[in-house]
């Protein structure tokens, strides 16, 4: 497992994780792109326990792109998790879904969230939104 992952992308709509892979590709984000398909795995990447118990806990990603609508554990409840660890909740957290539903939005920023994006629905609008994204949160933000 290479301990320096940067971005932990948590979807699992295979369609979206290849567009924005290949969007993060093309502004050379992806190189540190670890991808988990579920909110379970997400939640054990970032916790370094169950299949990915040889990562150290102390190597985390510098941002988790995280859908909400998704198996095993669904995003916002991932969201809970990592923003309700003393050691986590400094990972900044996008929430990139498909839904425009205002108790989601409200929950997510409820729990610390720091960026909620509905994803676009022409790929030239989703990749857009994805490089930047990217961009922001890798190489503007001055994380701790």
């Amino acid at each position: 497992m290479n301990k320096q992952v940067e971005i932990l992308l948590a979807e699992d709509n295979a369609s979206d994780a290849e567009l924005t892979i290949r969007a993060l590709r093309k502004a050379n984000l992806a190189g540190k792109l670890f991808h988990v398909k579920d909110g379970a795995e997400a939640l054990d990447f970032v916790f370094a326990r169950g299949n990915f118990s040889d990562r150290s806990p102390t190597d985390l990603p510098k941002l988790i792109l995280l859908d909400i609508k998704m198996p095993k554990v669904d995003g916002i409840e991932v969201l809970r998790q990592v923003k309700s660890d003393e050691f986590t909740r400094i990972i900044p957290v996008v929430i990139m879904t498909s839904s425009k539903e205002e108790q989601d939005i409200i929950s997510s920023y409820q729990l610390g969230v720091n960026s909620y994006v509905v994803k676009p629905v022409e790929f030239e609008n989703f990749a857009r939104a994805v490089t930047e994204l990217g961009l922001y949160w890798l190489l503007m933000n001055q994380a701790p």
